[in-house]
């Protein structure tokens, strides 16, 4: 199974008739840690919402060779994690057990499966021993690496992440980056922090009004300070 995205002529208008996505064609290869940048409104959250499916425009979306349609849903949230930019959007549980547990429960894994996954998915963010702990009472932070926890216990193949720094201390902003480094999926990182996109990814896209504007290696699209001021934003 191949695990990548393959995006082609994706085209997405909302109720308003804004048009959110204009003809996107992306490509992203196996264990590929790429960068998704842009101003506010350039279309980086509607892009990462196609991906599993919440969100269907015209065109076509392949998620490890599986073409994304109403019949494939299922098979399509199990093999990409969308990680939301608010961790309270993704936990809602009395318990951060619960709420890891959550996603392979509902796939229908035997409890002692369950069990082993929230472990592991615990382990991977730095998060173990806090299974009975009260999501609500966690710092940022912490939420942040819980909110992934959630998605890892579901095993997928691609991770899609919106905004996985933002509302971080300098502290646990350093442990996350640390984190999605040591991760071996394939993952899109939607962003604002350059600094990010200079530490985690190889390559970055560049979206504004629906559309790439670029795409290429970080290093040489961060040296571009006027390609990067006249799309709003700064260089690392």
């Amino acid at each position: 199974m191949h695990h990548t995205i393959d995006i082609r002529n994706l085209r997405f208008a909302y109720p308003d008739g804004v048009l959110a996505l204009n003809g996107i064609d992306l490509y992203i290869a196996p264990g590929e840690k790429v960068a998704l940048v842009g101003p506010n409104g350039a279309g980086k959250s509607t892009l990462m919402l196609h991906m599993n499916g919440i969100l269907h425009g015209d065109g076509e979306i392949f998620v490890c060779g599986t073409r994304v349609s109403e019949s494939t849903l299922a098979e399509v949230r199990a093999a990409v994690g969308l990680v939301f930019q608010d961790p309270d959007d993704q936990l809602f549980s009395q318990t951060v057990f619960e709420d890891v547990a959550f996603g392979p429960l509902y796939m229908g894994l035997p409890e002692s499966e369950v069990q082993g996954r929230v472990r592991q998915a615990l382990a991977a963010v730095g998060m173990q021993g806090s299974e009975g702990r009260v999501p609500h009472h966690l710092s940022v932070g912490e939420k942040k690496r819980v909110a992934i926890a959630t998605v890892l216990s579901m095993e997928p193949e691609i991770l899609a992440l919106d905004e996985p720094t933002s509302g971080l201390d300098p502290r646990s902003r350093r442990g996350l980056v640390h984190l999605l480094k040591d991760l071996p999926q394939t993952m899109l990182i939607s962003t604002h922090d350059m600094r990010l996109v200079a530490e985690l990814s190889s390559r970055t896209i560049l979206i504004d009004a629906g559309v790439i504007v670029a795409d290429g290696a970080t290093r040489a699209i961060l040296s571009e300070a006027e390609l990067l001021m006249a799309h709003g934003l700064e260089s690392a």
